[in-house]
């Protein structure tokens, strides 16, 4: 018997393992997120919180474009999204992803190893296409309205450069998943957690220096009063910086950013060129100064301790999926070290990727607005954080006001309205 095929009974033994080790990392998950995500930021101010009202912050013509916008893009998104788990749905719970990984792998002998490959970067490209014309429809949505400068060839080049990164990873790492379920079928999932969670610790490491130069170009900003403030605000954050470079976003879109990456020596400012044509300097500071907010919280690291944490309990629960019978014969396959699995493991991949988004966007808006608080102490400054927060919704199209769900669901951000009653109360508290 081989080693990617185990005995009902020997699967279910392997099973429950798995699905206890799910289980006793989704607790601490949940007890992690509860203790380190900030919840409550600032004290109730005199006279009850502000308001959150769109209104306030954009004038109706502001409102309406915004609002126009999120409806050309909205129902796009909602059948992009419907569409690749629908298409990931064929391939996984359906003989069609085996079938595919084992007539592209026939020619070069039928191994495990061109199954995962080439029937992983088939079904991953054969989804890319289908919603190819969706894609496109929104980058015309967004030239449209201004935000996106780029020319057909240069979102073929992004397109491109972000499929092969995307696929590249993807179809390793899940490589690496059924050599050892070939190697060790019992503990497979195991030592797929530990790597997994490791792989979330060591790319938040090398993202900045490997994937961001792939879309940008990074310049050094010249000398000049704003670089020395930028500094100085670093310092007295707590958080020294060892560059500031201005990155060339323009080449892409309209919209305004800036952010701080890299840990240690390789920790920068990166300011979108687009921000320093627009805005005035102290409205750059105050987004600046949130940006350092997120260094001197170590967001990064929480992030990473959540993101590690919740790998190691999804790849469990993949462990105890994947010693279903009826779901491993669904799919076409013998057993988790099978290479015709593929379809269902990027099947699982996607449904669990869509299933934790809420949370992650739920503990992003808090850790957000806790940047937004340490802005408004690091400069306090209220009324150049809101005059930038009003200048990135409008810059950025950002909806002033989305249905609950959506915001619930996918919004990582608080609002801009909401933003801005939070310097009202912030303003409220330090007596006015």
């Amino acid at each position: 018997m081989s080693t990617a095929q185990l005995p009902v009974a020997g699967r279910g033994s392997a099973r429950r393992p798995a699905l206890l080790v799910a289980v006793v990392l989704g607790v601490a998950l949940a007890v992690v997120i509860a203790v380190l995500t900030p919840w409550h930021l600032l004290p109730t101010p005199p006279g009850g919180r502000t308001p959150v009202d769109p209104a306030a912050a954009f004038t109706p013509a502001q409102l309406a474009r915004a609002e126009d916008f999120a409806a050309a893009l909205r129902p796009a998104s909602l059948v992009n999204l419907l569409l690749g788990l629908a298409l990931s749905a064929v391939f996984g719970l359906t003989r069609a992803g085996a079938a595919t990984a084992r007539r592209l792998a026939r020619p070069l002998g039928g191994g495990w190893v061109w199954q995962v490959l080439l029937g992983g970067t088939a079904i991953l490209l054969v989804g890319r296409l289908v919603t190819l014309p969706l894609s496109a429809y929104g980058e015309m949505v967004r030239h449209r309205y201004g935000l996106s400068t780029r020319g057909w060839g240069l979102y073929a080049r992004d397109l491109a450069t972000s499929f092969a990164i995307d696929t590249g990873l993807t179809v390793l790492g899940l490589l690496v998943v059924v050599a050892l379920a070939r190697r060790a079928p019992r503990t497979w999932w195991a030592w797929a957690g530990g790597g997994a969670a490791a792989l979330v610790v060591v790319g938040s490491f090398l993202y900045p220096l490997l994937i961001e130069p792939a879309f940008n170009r990074f310049e050094p900003m010249p000398a000049s009063q704003l670089r020395t403030e930028l500094f100085a605000l670093a310092d007295r954050s707590g958080t020294p910086v060892q560059d500031v470079l201005v990155a060339d976003a323009s080449r892409r879109t309209t919209a305004l950013n800036a952010y701080v990456s890299g840990f240690g020596s390789s920790r920068r400012i990166v300011v979108y060129d687009t921000l320093l044509d627009q805005l005035p300097d102290s409205e750059v500071e105050s987004i600046i100064a949130h940006e350092l907010g997120h260094v001197a919280a170590d967001d990064v690291l929480t992030g990473t301790l959540i993101g590690a944490l919740g790998a190691g309990a999804g790849v469990a629960l993949l462990g105890w999926l994947l010693g279903s019978t009826p779901l491993l014969r669904r799919a076409g396959a013998s057993g988790p070290g099978d290479g015709q699995v593929i379809g269902l493991l990027l099947l699982l991949l996607a449904v669990g990727t869509l299933v934790s988004t809420p949370v992650q966007n739920a503990v992003s808006r808090r850790i957000e607005a806790r940047a937004d608080l340490h802005a408004l102490d690091l400069t306090a400054d209220p009324q150049s954080f809101e005059a930038v927060q009003r200048e990135l919704g409008v810059a950025n199209l950002s909806e002033p006001d989305p249905p609950a769900v959506w915001q619930w669901w996918f919004g990582s951000h608080p609002t801009v309205p909401q933003r801005i009653a939070f310097a009202e109360d912030w303003t409220k508290v330090h007596g006015g």
